[in-house]
């Protein structure tokens, strides 16, 4: 670690020196156009999926350098979105669940906006940045303007709601009136025949469009714009033409679905979240395979839905000429089970809810339609924007625990980092994952204090069919020296009071 260390630093000091004469070149500071998106797993034609249908996020990819081991550092909306705007780990801070607001424990935290302001920026959002729902709210202090909102979850088929606040629209609105279980369930699908802005991400590309060309009226103003679609979260509400670009009967069944032999049963997941969705069933969480067709179909389609709204705001990057001194980021705020292990949504530590999609297009540094194995997570973004912008390393007061990515943006096959470091906490049973290129170990802390352990070879076993930790004592011993790196992790905090 420490010779990797010191030839990635010789590296990154060279490639901030390059990095730095580009825009001092300028005369202005280069943009940010950060693309966020809900529930976004690598199904993605630039990663290999042919059946996906996303030409303008490959467009993006074509522009710049995707990350191929990319991961999240939790696997829950709200705690993913902290680790990205904070650059701090769940187990640096102890955000590992709903309810808990950051200033709340970090008031003078600097959110990665806010680095960004008090460096000459303008900072707006609009869309799903930070988690509104489920007891969080917005961060005013981050933004130059007010944050434009808009719905996660949405109906138009009187039919998919009845016209009833749902237990999804209730938590996503801060809606606690009344119990969420007294509450009906809403669609996990539909599709009517609507034009695009029916739905939230459509509405949300046009308010970009029209702030970008704002900005761009204003050229020595460098601006920090964040735009969150929500799509693929469920429900997939989409309209009917992104249905129609795949065949149902066509699309990828999963292809394992049982739970790893010898994983602790604690380890999976059965129903949770999609329970709140009609017509799931609410018992085992063993599904039809009408339903599962019916469910990965809303998927792709969503995916495309938002690809294509994604794509109006590159567009117009493009035609106001900003994409020549503008850095883009896509990036995905954890992955999601499509019936794999018999699991649907997130929420634990399998390769499926947490690789993520990771792209990055910075003008004068990536080159173009280039990838990299470099283990990413999502902290490592405060941290290589700074870098990219020239803004001086952020330093807190809430912990840093990215890396700088620079190095790998110049040169693809360059290694900063051996890992990536991910958590969660399940309610007693608290797990701790190192993903190195070729393995997975996930450390658990049981209710009683045992340690019990999982380990994963992809190149063996890429489906995780076997826990290899009792099969393979030596990798497993090295990956618990990897851990035994990082600090121990926090607690869960709780909101003064509670």
């Amino acid at each position: 670690m420490s010779n990797l260390s010191s030839i990635a630093t010789r590296i990154q000091t060279t490639v901030l020196f390059l990095v730095s004469a580009v825009f001092a070149s300028e005369a202005e500071k280069p943009n940010v156009l950060l693309l966020l998106v809900d529930d976004l797993k690598p199904t993605l034609g630039c990663y290999g999926d042919e059946v996906a249908v996303s030409p303008n996020i490959d467009r993006l990819a074509e522009m710049g350098t995707r990350f191929e081991l990319a991961y999240c550092n939790q696997a829950v909306c709200m705690a993913s979105r902290y680790n990205l705007l904070l650059g701090s780990r769940s187990t640096s801070t102890g955000f590992y669940s709903f309810g808990t607001e950051f200033r709340e424990v970090y008031p003078d935290a600097v959110t990665l906006p806010q680095h960004f302001r008090n460096n000459g920026y303008v900072a707006h959002s609009m869309g799903k940045v930070f988690h509104i729902g489920h007891g969080n709210t917005n961060d005013n202090a981050s933004w130059s303007v007010p944050h434009l909102r808009d719905k996660v979850i949405e109906y138009l088929v009187p039919e998919s709601n009845h016209r009833q606040l749902t237990r999804e629209e209730a938590l996503f609105t801060n809606e606690f009136s009344r119990p969420i279980r007294s509450l009906p369930r809403g669609a996990a699908w539909e599709s009517p025949d609507v034009l695009d802005e029916a739905y939230a991400d459509g509405r949300i590309a046009t308010h970009a469009v029209d702030r970008l060309r704002e900005f761009a009226a204003d050229p020595d103003q460098p601006f920090f714009l964040a735009v969150g679609f929500v799509r693929p979260h469920l429900p997939f509400s989409a309209p009917k033409k992104y249905w129609d670009m795949y065949d149902r009967d066509k699309l990828p069944m999963p292809e394992f679905e049982d739970p790893p032999e010898g994983a602790p049963a604690y380890a999976g997941k059965r129903g949770g979240e999609i329970n709140a969705f009609k017509p799931v069933p609410t018992g085992n969480g063993i599904y039809e395979d009408d339903l599962k067709r019916d469910l990965i179909h809303g998927y792709y389609a969503s995916v495309s839905y938002m690809d294509n709204q994604l794509g109006r705001v590159l567009d117009e990057v493009e035609k106001l000429s900003l994409d020549e001194n503008t850095i883009i980021v896509l990036w995905g705020d954890h992955g999601w089970h499509l019936g794999d292990h018999g699991t649907w949504t997130k929420h634990t530590n399998y390769e499926q809810a947490n690789r993520i999609p990771i792209i990055v297009y910075a003008p004068g540094v990536t080159k173009a339609g280039s990838s990299s194995r470099q283990i990413a997570e999502t902290v490592d973004l405060y941290t290589t924007l700074s870098s990219l912008a020239g803004l001086p390393e952020p330093k807190g007061p809430q912990p840093i625990d990215g890396v700088d990515l620079t190095p790998a943006l110049a040169d693809p096959n360059v290694k900063v980092d051996e890992y990536a470091y991910h958590a969660y906490d399940k309610r007693g049973y608290f797990g701790r994952a190192i993903r190195t290129e070729r393995y997975r170990m996930v450390e658990w802390t049981t209710t009683e204090g045992a340690l019990e352990y999982e380990l994963y070879d992809y190149k063996e076993d890429p489906l995780e069919r076997k826990n290899h930790a009792d099969s393979k004592p030596k990798v497993l011993k090295g990956m618990i020296e990897l851990l035994a790196q990082e600090p121990p992790a926090k607690k869960q905090v709780s909101r003064p009071g509670r």
